[in-house]
């Protein structure tokens, strides 16, 4: 049984595809000792924080938790309790 659409599913594998690549590169610089300038480090932790939002938000897409109701972070969105 899928539990998505087809334009979900392959919006999540690009998204963790996107994020993975990212990671992979702050893994080389970070684990393995990849020299890096401090201007390119400040572009590659932008892009993998970038890359991770956009799986977020397909991921929470994929398990139809994406409701306007809910931040990322699990609060309201408009700041107010929505069970009131």
């Amino acid at each position: 049984m899928r539990f998505a659409d087809d334009a979900t599913i392959e919006a999540y594998r690009e998204a963790w595809s996107a994020w993975q690549k990212q990671l992979d590169h702050l893994h080389r610089v970070f684990l393995e000792g990849e020299p890096i300038r401090p201007d390119q480090l400040k572009g590659l932790l932008g892009r993998e924080a970038r890359a991770k939002e956009r799986w977020e938000a397909a991921r929470r897409k994929l398990l139809g938790l994406d409701s306007p109701l809910a931040e990322p972070g699990g609060g309201p969105a408009e700041g107010g309790n929505p069970f009131k």
